[in-house]
């Protein structure tokens, strides 16, 4: 189901479908979306396209930079072009597994010397409003079936 669901939440659905090794087409359900191509860095795959923790780290830039965007706007301050630049760190856990570690977003809203002051009002609001950082912070329960083989081991949920 897409869209509002009943107990108050929405949802939408993104598929992916394997073009060749570990490359892989992204759909998006808004048919006005563009398709993505993903790839993994070599030398698993073929680096043809962002890995998944580049699309988180996009994600996460995204959702900031717009957020103090929107703020920006509310508070009728001019700023533009926004320019945001996520520097990601990965590592290996204890069992030997990659993981990101953190992120670090520096956003620059070019404000015109005389809005800062408007602007600066949003530096207090603007991460909360933000549903993807918020959400990584968080951590996120993720269900996991693998399709013919139900009654696995499974961690999270929705």
């Amino acid at each position: 189901m897409n869209g509002k669901g009943a107990e108050g939440f929405t949802e939408f659905t993104v598929t992916m479908e394997q073009v060749r090794d570990f490359e892989f087409r992204v759909r998006f359900d808004n048919p006005d979306h563009a398709e993505l191509a993903m790839d993994e860095p070599a030398p698993l795959g073929g680096d043809s396209a962002p890995g998944a923790s580049r699309i988180l780290a996009a994600a996460i830039g995204n959702c900031l930079s717009a957020s103090f965007l929107f703020c920006c706007r509310k508070a009728r301050a001019e700023v533009g072009p926004v320019r945001t630049s996520v520097r990601v760190r990965t590592a290996r856990n204890e069992k030997g597994r990659l993981r990101i570690i953190g992120a670090e977003v520096e956003i620059d809203p070019g404000p015109a010397e005389g809005e800062k002051q408007k602007a600066r009002r949003c530096l207090d609001l603007f991460e909360d409003y933000c549903v993807v950082t918020q959400s990584v912070r968080q951590g996120i329960p993720v269900k996991v079936t693998v399709k013919g083989f139900e009654g696995g081991t499974q961690a999270g949920g929705i």
